[in-house]
């Protein structure tokens, strides 16, 4: 009987270390990290899950943003998360949610649109940031939607939204609904451009959820990785009009060590502070970055881009 005790007890304690050295085999977090995912996995969410654990290969630099949350894409791992869950005003990265709703809704994208004049009025006194289009230009839907993301154009988004709901309240309700299926549960859209309201809010956590939601589209990654659009010939731009990606403009070099930016979607207000969404390849492993309120405007250095580029350069070299 005693030696069966004992021959019970040895079991019990190579088991236990069995069990251990497979939680440490890549680090703790890594370990805790394949834990939490299996537990996430049933939550049932339509949106990619994102697995709440760090990667201690992985340190937080000392970023100009407060928020901010890097996602491996693949296995949507948080490689580093700060302040993740708190509330922003997300400023024009609002027209992610935009274009992929417009995308998911519209059957022809080679569709003409015509943008109404009465919508361009309270865009100017807004100083919204405007592709070029003119009141009354008849555009196809593919060029609003690089409109709406490389030069982060407010007419383009409206123009969408009136096309595909009859207003853009309408249109926001869609993008709510959305923000419901994914999973954003501290997200609120009140409009299609990310202009200030109270409102109109979201985090970094919900943003990471949403772009890597949106880039499985092959349309939507498209124009997010696009650096300059030329549009059709329209009625008021018989030549057509050229876009070039505001991320792309700022960025002096897309080239990080073992791999490079790929895109990217930038904002601003005085509320949001600079904010970027953007999405890296690097030693064959793709990430997306989403940060926000960093100080600074359109004039002073682009410390959203800083951030950006000191993460992925550092992403793996500890």
């Amino acid at each position: 009987m005693q030696n069966r005790r004992k021959r019970f007890g040895c079991s019990v304690f190579l088991l236990t270390a069995v069990i251990l050295a497979f939680i440490f085999k890549s680090g703790p977090a890594a370990g805790i990290g394949r834990l939490l995912k299996t537990a996430a996995s049933g939550s049932g969410a339509s949106g990619p899950t994102i697995t709440l654990a760090q990667d201690p290969s992985v340190s937080i630099p000392n970023l100009h943003s407060p928020c901010a949350i890097l996602v491996r894409l693949n296995d949507r791992s948080v490689l580093m998360q700060k302040q993740s869950e708190k509330r922003i005003y997300p400023a024009s990265l609002t027209k992610m949610m935009a274009v992929i709703v417009a995308i998911e809704n519209l059957p022809d994208l080679q569709q003409k649109i015509e943008l109404s004049p009465s919508l361009f009025q309270p865009l100017y006194r807004a100083d919204a940031s405007m592709a070029g289009f003119q009141p009354g230009e008849k555009v196809r839907a593919i060029d609003l939607l690089y409109g709406a993301m490389l030069p982060s154009g407010a007419e383009c988004c409206i123009g969408l939204a009136d096309e595909i709901s009859g207003s853009e309240q309408k249109f926001a309700e869609k993008m709510n609904q959305k923000a419901k299926e994914l999973g954003m549960t501290h997200t609120h859209f009140s409009n299609s451009t990310g202009l200030q309201d109270e409102n109109h809010y979201t985090t970094v956590k919900d943003l990471s959820a949403l772009l890597g939601y949106a880039l499985q589209n092959q349309t939507f990654r498209d124009i997010f990785t696009s650096s300059r659009h030329s549009t059709a010939p329209t009625n008021k731009h018989p030549d057509g009009v050229t876009f070039q990606s505001t991320l792309f403009q700022n960025l002096e070099d897309q080239a990080i060590p073992g791999g490079e930016i790929l895109g990217g979607k930038t904002g601003y207000t005085e509320e949001a502070g600079l904010c970027l969404a953007s999405l890296a390849r690097k030693n064959g492993q793709e990430y997306t970055l989403v940060t926000a309120g960093a100080k600074g405007d359109h004039k002073s250095e682009q410390y959203d881009i800083d951030d950006a580029c000191e993460v992925y350069r550092a992403l793996g070299q500890n």
